[in-house]
């Protein structure tokens, strides 16, 4: 078990990184009815407004295209700017810990690199 970025929270593996941060849908759930209602705010506070900024800019002000970038506006196109921006910064921390956890770089296309 590793902790990531000081938290004393411990965390398995990087798909649990959204849920430390409060990157993930709450839910309002009785009997039939299940309604997402926003994220959860738990975790820490101010790495949450990091990432989700870093999001929004990624997002709305790089000329430079990305997979990532991508595959936010796609999510964009369809469910709206904010949830784009969320789910954007749900996999940039969990693309974040995984370049913690094996120290490789950010890849801006899916093609590798060819050897020099």
């Amino acid at each position: 078990m590793e902790h990531y970025a000081g938290l004393d929270v411990p965390v398995k593996n990087s798909k649990a990184v959204g849920a430390v941060f409060g990157l993930t849908p709450r839910r309002h759930q009785s009997g039939e009815i299940d309604r997402i209602v926003g994220i959860w705010k738990c975790g820490d506070a101010i790495m949450r407004r990091l990432i989700s900024d870093a999001a929004h800019v990624m997002m709305t002000r790089t000329i430079r295209w990305s997979w990532l970038k991508a595959w936010g506006m796609k999510i964009a196109r369809h469910r709206g700017m904010k949830r784009a921006v969320v789910a954007v910064a749900r996999r940039m921390a969990v693309i974040m810990h995984r370049m913690w956890a094996d120290g490789i770089e950010f890849r801006w296309t899916n093609t590798t690199a060819a050897a020099a």
